[in-house]
C-alpha cells in the first residue's frame, strides 16, 4: 500500500471511531430518568388541548402516555400536576404516547430537577399526596361567569384544583382577562378548544375541597 493510500486508510477509521466531545457525552448523561406519574395535558400546534400522564421524567426531557401523537420536531406545551407548565419538542412518536425533549433554561431545568427530587423521596418515604393540585369533578357543574364589562354568560365547570379550574363555554376570553366564576374571582391563564382555564385570585380552602364546592 502507498503512502498516500495508507493515508486516507487512516483517515477513514479516524472518522469512523472519532468519539463524541466530552461536553455533548456530558449533557448527555447529565440528567437520569425518574420514574413518576403525573396526570397533565399538553398542546400541539393546531392548539387542541388533550390529557396525558408521564411514565418517566427528567429535567431534560419526559415519556408520555397520550391518545393524539404529533409529528417529531412539533412544538408541545404540557401542564403538569406538582410540576406546571413545560416547553418542549416531540423527540419520538410511540406506540402509547409521545417522548419529548423540553426545551427550558438552566434555571428552569434546576427547578425542575429539584420538583423530581422531592417527588421521588415523597413516594420512598411514603409522605402524603401534595392537594395543591389535585383536582376534582364537583357535582354541581353548571355555574356562570361574569365578565369585566359585566357581560354574564353560562359555563360548565370541567374540573376543580385548589389554584385553579377548567371552564367549557361558548365565548371566547382573552388571555389574562379577569373573570367570576359563580362567586369566585380569577383570571383567564390559557384557552383551549371549547373553553378556558382559569387561576384564582385566592386559592380555595383545603376545608370545602371536595365533590360538593361550588364556586
Amino acid at each position: 500500500m502507498t503512502n498516500e493510500g495508507a493515508k486516507v486508510t487512516d483517515r477513514a477509521a479516524s472518522l469512523r471511531v472519532r468519539p463524541l466531545p466530552l461536553q455533548v457525552v456530558a449533557e448527555q448523561r447529565r440528567y437520569s430518568r425518574v420514574a413518576v406519574a403525573l396526570l397533565g395535558r399538553y398542546m400541539l400546534a393546531d392548539r387542541q388541548e388533550y390529557p396525558c400522564q408521564t411514565v418517566d421524567m427528567s429535567p431534560g426531557g419526559l415519556r408520555l402516555i397520550c391518545a393524539a401523537g404529533g409529528e417529531i420536531g412539533e412544538r408541545i406545551v404540557i401542564y403538569l400536576d406538582h410540576v406546571g407548565r413545560i416547553e418542549g419538542t416531540i423527540a419520538r412518536v410511540l406506540p402509547d404516547g409521545l417522548a419529548v425533549t423540553i426545551t427550558a433554561t438552566p434555571r428552569k431545568r434546576d427547578k425542575i430537577a429539584s420538583q423530581l427530587t422531592w417527588l421521588a423521596n415523597r413516594a420512598a418515604l411514603g409522605l402524603p399526596e401534595d392537594r395543591r393540585h389535585e383536582r376534582v369533578v364537583p357535582r354541581h357543574t353548571l355555574t356562570t361567569l361574569r365578565l369585566e364589562d359585566g357581560r354574564e354568560i353560562a359555563a360548565r365547570i370541567v374540573d376543580v384544583s385548589l389554584s385553579g379550574a377548567a371552564i367549557a363555554c361558548e365565548a371566547a376570553l382573552p388571555l389574562d382577562s379577569g373573570v367570576i366564576v359563580g362567586r369566585t374571582p380569577a383570571r383567564v391563564v390559557r384557552p383551549f378548544k371549547g373553553g378556558v382555564a382559569v387561576e384564582f385570585r385566592l386559592p380555595l380552602s383545603p376545608d370545602r375541597f371536595d365533590e360538593n364546592l361550588v364556586l
